[in-house]
């Protein structure tokens, strides 16, 4: 038995449980369900993440404290978790007197080992609030074009970027006080440190997903820097040991949450567990972290730096699912696919998503979609047209004619059995994370279920003068593979689980248990299992999300613009912000051009646009945003060929104006910009 640490993501503790965030939970709550099931010792742990300048700001909009904001969102949060059936052992908090002692620990041990540094770094401030600003609280005058009410990284007119100080009559937004320059001492926590350590630790075999491992190489190739781990007073959240009015970055106390609350749920629950069995630096138990890709940056280096400066054990492992697609674009609040789990759950089975989630994810960092039609199809047709027809075919001649109980003899032992047998290789496709393989397996037997009963016919046979016995044998084995197919899909649908052992009167109903057969054995009276998906339901539920995000679309001004900790990414990265579809038989009309660029910036604001200037062969170089950042740095890019999309019309977004798009293509693990052949110069046409 595998003793196992399991965490998920922190939700940040500003907003709503919605359909990408649902998407990794629900993968780490059925590869947890499924361990257990096959007889691991798992625990499964997660907290709000709920420090930080958004959540401070969000409490203050609201009128509220800081610490009643994350309680009232922290009682959402776990609604909405338990709605879905995410089984958790505890949810705790970032904010907890322990947190706040490991994080101070960990931060000593690492200024103790000569890990920690101290430098001035010069801000805007605001006088009237009495705090450092970053640009997305910062307003004024393009100094580049003169438009006015521009954020302090960028013109969204004109595209130039700049630093906050450049702005022309710039003002708080906080406050609309006129900022002043002034300098203060930050943290840095020295990751170059750890170079070495690292680029070894995110090789080790099971340690991280390739695709991930060959991403992070890109910095190692460009040198680590070190970390601003400070923010300045006011800040929501932990004062560093001896540094008053100094507060942790939010990103340095929240994975440290994971052991603080694993800490608690020993406190509170399970005192028979110890903390250092799990964490200790020569610990045996394996501890891992299902996260997004969006925040592998922390999980795979500042994370596993930290507890390797501190003499902590590192994750066994990080497991990374893609973002959230619906109907193949991002999710949209105009269209109303930006679905709340509240929302959901007000119209739709909680166990539909999950088995659609689950028929779509695997071990491989991949974006799912969520497409409305195909998830009515395939839950109509897999779980209620296949799996749970089998056992409304047979149970009614069981409870009816033969007493609520099954046959003595199992006919068709061999076929029983080769059901038993399938449940190595599912158990193995679970454990590896291949979702979509064991669910792919076990509607394949599914089918061989309903056809072994169309061949059957016990609703002929039944008919027939007789033939009692062998509609009773027929039934019997038809609910023997019921109770199969039932066993392997309880990590995905636990509720469908629970009433099917309830209807089977079954003492257990893991793994282990499938090897014996039913025979004489007596079950409960049938009773619907689960309905069919209504699309009126969907309907409603899409209609319902467009009417209540109508009244939180507009947030306040010091929130439009989110650090990239609070803007939780839920689409997938595209080739560029500028894309758009094109019909076939304008294909011949697009102007594409080789370009080179001169320049590459990040975005400020956004995690996923680089800022591209282009020498296309014209008087004037062209402005472009690229949602490549997930995969190329700016040094990445700088002096690089591109091929462009000349002739789409200039777009305007938030960041400044896009005048053309950069081809990029994909295969599911990665994103790369298209060259053009070699001896190609700036300008030339591309055929």
């Amino acid at each position: 038995m595998r003793k196992i640490l399991v965490t998920n993501a922190l939700p940040y503790a500003n907003g709503p449980i919605h359909m990408g965030h649902l998407l990794g939970y629900i993968q780490a709550d059925i590869w947890v369900r499924a361990m257990r099931a096959m007889g691991h010792d798992v625990t499964y742990v997660c907290a709000d993440d709920a420090h930080g300048t958004a959540i401070m700001l969000r409490a203050e909009a609201n009128g509220i404290s800081p610490e009643q904001q994350i309680a009232n969102v922290q009682k959402e949060h776990e609604r909405d978790f338990s709605g879905f059936g995410i089984s958790f052992d505890h949810y705790d908090s970032t904010h907890s007197e322990t947190n706040k002692s490991r994080s101070q620990e960990i931060y000593l041990k690492n200024r103790d080992a000569n890990n920690i540094a101290i430098r001035p770094v010069t801000q805007l401030f605001d006088p009237e609030k009495q705090m450092f600003l970053s640009d997305r609280f910062i307003k004024g005058a393009c100094p580049k074009c003169k438009s006015p009410d521009q954020y302090g990284d960028s013109c969204e007119v004109c595209g130039t970027t700049y630093n906050a100080t450049e702005l022309i009559d710039p003002r708080s937004t906080l406050s609309g006080a006129t900022p002043v320059e002034k300098s203060s001492d930050h943290y840095f926590f020295k990751l170059p440190n750890f170079s070495e350590y690292l680029q070894k630790w995110t090789r080790d075999e099971g340690r991280l997903p390739v695709s991930i491992a060959n991403k992070l190489d890109e910095w190692f190739e460009a040198g680590l820097a070190d970390w601003d781990i400070s923010r300045d007073a006011p800040y929501f959240g932990f004062e560093i040991p001896d540094a008053p009015n100094k507060y942790f970055y939010v990103w340095v106390d929240a994975p440290i949450g994971y052991m603080s609350s694993f800490e608690n749920y020993i406190k509170t629950k399970r005192p028979d567990l110890n903390f250092d069995d799990y964490w200790k630096k020569d610990s045996e138990n394996e501890v891992y972290h299902f996260i997004g890709k969006d925040i592998v940056y922390f999980h795979a280096l500042f994370w596993p730096a930290m507890l390797e400066g501190a003499n902590y054990r590192t994750p066994t492992g990080l497991f990374v699912n893609g973002f959230l697609t619906v109907n193949g674009q991002k999710m949209s609040k105009s269209r109303g696919t930006f679905i709340k789990a509240e929302t959901y759950l007000e119209h739709l089975n909680p166990e539909y998503l999950r088995y659609y989630f689950a028929s779509k994810l695997s071990d491989k960092v991949e974006d799912s979609d969520l497409n409305l039609d195909d998830f009515i199809q395939k839950v109509n047709s897999d779980l209620v047209g296949k799996v749970v027809n089998i056992a409304s075919r047979c149970a009614k001649f069981i409870n009816k004619d033969f007493n609520n109980t099954l046959s003595a003899n199992c006919v068709e032992s061999d076929l029983v059995q080769s059901f038993i047998d399938a449940g190595d290789s599912i158990a193995k496709a679970y454990e590896e994370r291949e979702f979509s393989s064991a669910i792919r397996e076990i509607m394949a037997l599914a089918d061989r279920a309903n056809q072994y009963i169309d061949e059957k016919k016990p609703w002929a046979l039944a008919k027939q003068e007789g033939q009692e016995q062998q509609v009773h044998e027929v039934c019997s084995v038809g609910i023997n593979l019921f109770r199969q197919l039932a066993i392997y899909l309880a990590p995905v649908l636990p509720t469908l689980a629970t009433q099917v052992q309830a209807f089977l009167q079954l003492e257990s109903f893991d793994f282990a248990s499938r090897k014996q057969i039913l025979a004489s054995h007596e079950i409960a009276q049938f009773e619907p299992l689960m309905q069919r998906v209504d699309p009126k339901a969907v309907t409603a539920m899409v209609d319902a999300s467009k009417d209540s995000l109508a009244a939180t679309t507009e947030t306040p001004k010091a929130e439009k613009k989110k650090d990239k900790k609070t803007e939780k990414k839920v689409e997938a990265p595209a080739a560029t912000d500028n894309s758009e579809i094109i019909k076939i038989d304008d294909f011949l009309k697009v102007d594409l051009r080789v370009a080179q660029v001169l320049e590459a910036a990040i975005v400020d604001g956004s995690d996923k646009l680089l800022q591209l200037t282009l020498d296309v062969g014209e008087a004037e170089p062209r402005n472009v945003f690229s949602g490549i950042r997930e995969f190329y740095q700016p040094e990445d890019l700088k002096g690089k060929l591109v091929v462009m999309v000349a002739n789409l019309a200039p777009r305007k977004m938030r960041f400044g104006i896009s005048n053309g798009m950069v081809l990029a293509a994909g295969n599911g693990e990665g994103v790369w910009v298209i060259s053009p052949e070699s001896g190609a110069k700036a300008g030339d046409k591309v055929s």
